[in-house]
């Protein structure tokens, strides 16, 4: 009789996590429509930019104020995401984020939009961008399971990539045919789309009241222990954010570097191609997913990605340039399920959403230096060395590919982060 219900509570859980991984993987497909249509957005505002300006600096300048908004406010809206329905922030801030997109398309309707316009707009979308991301983050964490963990991350790290995968050949395309607003209006559609699945799965999912026992700065205090108490974790966070200073570099840079020696076209088709890897990787780790070793994992999926960063700007050869990105989006998706994972499982559950706020704070302070100096250093090593955009890009390129391998390596000696995932929460 024991047995028997012991069989039968198993069965009940084994239909509920089902349920919630059906749920997560409606969800799932609204971000993954949303990140198409940002990205269209995204590949537009940079053509139409370097085109106006001619430089790698203003593309970058564009990528920070963009950026930096989302970041400052993702702290407090982690803390939100702790205290409120998870789910109706998503719907808030994706759906808020559009207005945006909606003020710059406006102003290219009344005729040629000014810069200030364009930043004003990104601006915009950004700071209810930053509402969404640690509670979705957060939600993910409420549906599922710790062994559905990775399988969830390889689809999550998919979605993301779409808008390098899909959105930059789209675009091209539909660029050739019409003109940036044509883009704007599709990414505006999107959004109606992603909030209906989101209402959708919070209809479904029972959300836990808000108690509010603590002042916010308690609350961000406790997300702050969470994240430097446990050995590892925090020195973890900070490499990531040395990481993802050389990742961002080669984001802002790659596109000046092909549109330098090729038209927005061609641009757009080699994107597509070197996300492609990126596809790979999550539909691999979507189905398998990653068991063990995840700090040794992360250390070689570093390290290669580093490398093909550095073989990507050797050559102004497009087919060589794009088997170094599809390499390196290949072994990137991998390196993110690890950081991932460990951190994720280190967390307790009621802190994830304040948490994830201060480590994407935290790692992506990487970003910002890379949008603060990336443009203009490729711009004044072009005009010192005569090579212009294309060899200043280049230079600035290889040096964080080399660099990112050279942190990789030494993450295999650091003991710390290797003990996180034998000693999870």
């Amino acid at each position: 009789m024991k047995s028997e219900m012991m069989n039968y509570y198993r069965k009940g859980n084994a239909m509920k996590s089902f349920s919630n991984y059906k749920k997560f993987l409606l969800l799932w497909a609204g971000e993954l429509i949303s990140s198409i249509g940002g990205g269209l957005t995204n590949f537009g505002l940079g053509i139409y930019i370097f085109h106006k300006t001619g430089s790698a600096t203003g593309m970058a300048l564009l990528g920070l104020i963009g950026f930096l908004p989302m970041l400052l406010l993702r702290v407090p809206a982690g803390v939100l995401a702790d205290r409120y329905d998870r789910r109706l922030l998503m719907m808030i801030g994706d759906g808020c984020s559009g207005l945006g997109v909606l003020y710059i398309l406006l102003c290219m309707m009344d005729g040629n939009a000014e810069m200030w316009q364009l930043y004003l707009g990104v601006a915009i979308s950004s700071c209810f961008s930053a509402l969404m991301d640690p509670s979705f983050t957060a939600t993910v964490t409420d549906l599922l399971t710790k062994e559905e963990f990775s399988k969830a991350n390889g689809l999550v790290s998919m979605a993301g990539s779409s808008r390098f995968l899909f959105s930059p050949i789209i675009a091209g395309f539909l660029l050739a045919v019409s003109d940036i607003k044509l883009l704007l209006i599709i990414d505006i559609c999107t959004f109606f789309l992603t909030i209906i699945s989101t209402a959708v799965v919070r209809k479904g999912l029972v959300s836990k009241p808000a108690e509010v026992r603590e002042s916010f700065l308690q609350s961000l205090k406790e997300g702050w222990n969470a994240i430097h108490s446990k050995e590892g974790l925090f020195l973890l966070i900070l490499i990531s954010a040395a990481i993802e200073l050389c990742l961002g570099v080669f984001q802002i840079l790659a596109e000046p570097f092909i549109l330098s020696f090729t038209n927005e076209k061609t641009l757009g088709i080699a994107e597509t191609i070197c996300a492609s890897g990126m596809l790979v990787s999550g539909l691999v780790l979507g189905a398998r997913g990653i068991k063990k070793g995840f700090a040794r994992k992360m250390s070689f999926a570093l390290m290669f990605s580093g490398i093909f960063i550095s073989g990507f700007a050797v050559t102004s050869n497009i087919f060589l340039v794009c088997l170094f990105g599809f390499l390196f989006f290949v072994s990137l998706p991998v390196a993110n399920n690890c950081i991932d994972y460990l951190a994720r499982t280190n967390i307790p559950d009621e802190l994830q959403g304040r948490a994830w706020g201060l480590i994407g704070f935290i790692s992506q302070m990487g970003y910002v230096v890379a949008f603060a100096l990336s443009g203009v250093l490729a711009d004044e090593i072009g005009r010192v060395t005569g090579s212009g955009v294309r060899g200043g890009s280049a230079a600035v390129i290889i040096v964080s590919g080399l660099s990112l391998a050279v942190i990789s390596i030494s993450i295999l000696f650091v003991k710390k982060i290797h003990r996180l995932e034998v000693c999870p929460q």
